[in-house]
């Protein structure tokens, strides 16, 4: 006893550093990332789930001795501190964790600034505290001054690892097969440490980029034979009916369903846009389908029917694959392909994505007019935007195939007061609170932009395809959004519901229109295009459903591996009925949670191992 005692006394200024970084770890989980917990056991693998990554961490100051011991302990403290820091500002946008890959999306970050400064607080300096102690200590010559010997590095470094196996073991019996899990980055962090989580992210994107290398054409049989069996045939009576038309398609930035014919403050949020629903087919049961990549990830979806990855942007980590994409098809057929957006080329890595997909020319920002009195938040101002766009399209041979995506709308909501058309709401979350301008401000730019194309003889001859490309309120907002909705509290069936995301299709001088609410997602749009416009798609391969097919299955997975039919709706380890939200027997959901799951897998399978290039 009187040896460990002596130990202790030893080493206290270690053993402080560990206990102050573990504790500020634990407060985060809490008050940050809002990580709750349903039991006693998995809060106190929470509370315990920091200390073995900061005994390593920290542990790593015994290779040195003296003062020296001393500095490593508070960098090392500091390196831990930046990066629970970074992930807590990702979090506060995203809900979400950083991974590998979007740490080396590096050539994105000169456009974020405003974004990130949105998200830092004032009482963020509380994260400094303990390495103003620690360095306190040290200056004030408190810190005991340490000599070295031989076996206390391995000793600490084997401790750690000890630790950890510990709490790994204690959580499998909490979360079995808790290790295949790694799109659920929370259940990660929740049971095993932030640090950890991004050791064991690092062995899982080396592991996906090694299946390129060990891929061959046998992988394609077993993929092939799964397509067949869910092939849907085309409605007939919409089959080509737009054929030879241009197809004009609009990405809405971070609009959300929650806002269609909605009012606040006694006005309408999106007048045009319900306006328009009476002259379209609306998909009021349409979700997004995004992950880290958000808007690249829904350009993805659209080009390609294929999922984006669980963590980074596919645009970034596999623009090198080989994709038989919708602009590709579409210039085959005879369609000039092109995308219109008013910024960096470079951003999300579009110039390099865009050549993948064989699109015949992006109009970036070079393309656009663009200065102080017409830009705001993120550039170029909607109106400003559809306006230019205009004489773009005119240059065009048709038919067209033309993507655009819009900026306003995009966090952090800013605009100025001569564009507000709409209140702002009143909650604690400024956030929430600046959405309904932006969101009214992009639904006048779209009547606008309507109204332009019809003065300039291209309305007629077109067809829209108009969805939000992803959501712009995250689950960071939750209690502001349940003073919107009107609800106690927003649930995780809640939060599945809000992933929904408007979705129009718009045939100029096409009498029928309808309602539908079969439930789908941005995977189901590439073979709804080409089925509106009489291309087959027996032989694509592809992940989505013609949204006017009559034998689909009402039913689409998400990227976290969320599952929502007509009835049920699956999430985070649980089943709900669609109807009123109630949580039901797992077994419930069984049967269609497998499906997603099997869609999910295959679809990465294509995109690992770039099996398209044997095809």
């Amino acid at each position: 006893m009187a040896v460990i005692k002596a130990q202790l006394a030893k080493h206290k200024f270690f053993l402080l550093a560990v206990l102050l970084l573990s504790v500020k770890t634990y407060l985060v989980y809490k008050v940050g990332f809002n990580i709750s917990s349903e039991n006693v056991l998995q809060e106190f693998l929470l509370f315990i789930n920091p200390i073995s990554s900061a005994v390593f961490l920290i542990g790593l100051s015994f290779f040195f001795t003296g003062l020296k011991r001393n500095v490593v302990i508070v960098v090392t403290s500091l390196f831990a501190t930046l990066v629970l820091y970074f992930n807590l500002l990702y979090f506060r946008f995203f809900s979400d964790f950083l991974t590998w890959p979007v740490l080396f999306q590096t050539s994105n970050a000169k456009d974020l600034t405003g974004s990130i400064t949105e998200l830092i607080r004032t009482i963020d300096l509380l994260l400094i505290i303990d390495l103003v102690i620690l360095s306190y200590l040290i200056l004030k010559k408190i810190a005991p001054i340490q000599v070295k010997a031989k076996r206390e590095p391995l000793i600490v470094l084997g401790l750690s690892f000890v630790i950890f196996i510990v709490n790994l073991g204690i959580a499998q019996i909490e979360r079995p097969q808790l290790l295949t899990r790694s799109f659920d980055r929370e259940m990660l962090v929740k049971n095993i440490g932030l640090l950890n989580y991004h050791v064991y992210d690092g062995y899982i994107q080396s592991q996906s980029r090694a299946q390129r290398v060990f891929a061959d054409s046998s992988d394609m049989t077993e993929i092939l034979d799964y397509r067949k069996e869910n092939y849907k045939e085309a409605d007939q009576d919409l089959y080509a009916i737009a054929e030879g038309k241009n197809v004009i398609v609009i990405s809405l930035e971070s609009l959300q369903t929650f806002v269609i014919n909605e009012t606040l403050d006694g006005e309408e949020i999106t007048p045009f846009l319900n306006s328009l629903i009476n002259e379209s087919y609306y998909f009021d049961h349409f979700y997004h389908q995004t992950a880290q990549g958000k808007t690249s990830d829904s350009e993805f979806l659209l080009a390609t029917s294929l999922f984006p990855r669980d963590s980074g942007s596919v645009f970034f980590t596999h623009a090198g694959n080989e994709y038989h994409s919708l602009p590709e098809i579409l210039n085959e057929a005879g369609y000039y392909t092109s995308v219109l957006h008013a910024n960096n080329k470079s951003f999300w890595n579009r110039d390099v994505m865009y050549d993948s997909f064989g699109y015949d020319h992006f109009f970036d920002i070079e393309s656009y007019e663009v200065n102080e009195e017409n830009s705001v938040g993120w550039g170029l101002k909607d109106v400003d935007f559809f306006k230019q766009s205009i004489e773009l399209l005119k240059s065009q041979p048709q038919p067209f195939y033309s993507k655009f995506i819009t900026l306003t709308n995009h966090f952090p909501f800013e605009l100025g007061e001569e564009d507000k058309f709409i209140n702002e709401f009143n909650s604690n979350s400024n956030t929430l609170n600046r959405y309904f301008p932006t969101v009214r401000y992009m639904d006048h730019a779209l009547e606008l932009f309507f109204d332009e194309l019809k003065e300039n003889g291209l309305y007629e001859d077109s067809i829209f395809i108009m969805y939000g490309d992803h959501y712009g309120i995250s689950d960071y907002h939750n209690r502001a959004m349940s003073l919107f909705l009107n609800k106690d509290e927003i649930t995780d069936f809640d939060q599945i519901q809000l992933q929904r995301v408007p979705m129009f299709v718009h045939i100029p001088g096409h009498s029928d229109h309808e309602l539908k609410h079969t439930v789908a997602g941005q995977i189901d749009l590439k073979p709804t295009i080409m089925h509106l416009l009489g291309l087959e798609t027996k032989d694509d391969i592809q992940f989505g459903t013609d949204l006017f097919s009559p034998e689909r299955d009402s039913f689409v997975v998400l990227r976290d591996g969320s599952v929502i039919t007509d009835e049920y709706v699956f999430t985070k380890g649980s089943c709900y009925q669609k109807a009123d939200g109630a949580e039901v027997d797992i077994e419930e959901c069984e049967s269609f949670r497998e499906r997603g799951a099997q869609d999910l897998y295959f679809s990465d399978k294509v995109i690992y191992g770039d099996l398209l290039r044997f095809y």
